[in-house]
């Protein structure tokens, strides 16, 4: 473990482990991450940016880091995207190098190309356009690296 944060080899495999943080203003939408995330481990929720990035520092304070935020870009306070250039920043004035840190992935209603490659270039790991598929956040999560299977997957 680095500076608090499990590197790729040392993430959890099983469900419980993870530490997630849900970061959308829908409340729909936060149920239904909330709902999908669950089984994989602890999950904290946030209304705004603002919210997130409180939390997100917190997280880092405690040395109790996330290692899921998924993260909507159309949001009051602060947006998705200021927030993932935040917690990046934070990450690496703590010396956490680019793929060591938190596994971000934006969801949003916004599919544009601008939207999508401003996102990775601010290194976002995944990118889910709403609705969120249960299916499609899963494999996302699995090609993170964050679970093995994901349940009902055929593999």
């Amino acid at each position: 473990m680095e500076n608090g944060l499990l590197n790729q080899e040392q993430r959890p495999e099983t469900a419980g482990g993870l530490k997630i943080l849900v970061v959308e203003d829908d409340f729909v939408g936060r149920k239904l991450l909330f709902k999908h995330l669950s089984a994989y481990g602890e999950v904290d929720l946030a209304v705004d940016g603002a919210e997130a990035v409180k939390a997100f520092y917190m997280s880092m304070l405690k040395k109790e880091p996330y290692d899921l935020i998924c993260l909507d870009v159309m949001m009051p306070e602060m947006d998705g995207q200021e927030v993932l250039k935040s917690i990046r920043e934070t990450e690496i004035r703590n010396g956490i190098r680019p793929g060591q840190g938190a596994r971000i992935i934006m969801t949003t209603a916004l599919d544009d190309t601008h939207s999508i490659m401003k996102a990775f270039r601010e290194q976002c790991d995944g990118y889910l356009v709403k609705p969120i598929k249960r299916e499609a956040l899963l494999s996302t999560m699995q090609d993170l690296g964050l679970i093995k299977d994901a349940p009902g997957s055929k593999q």
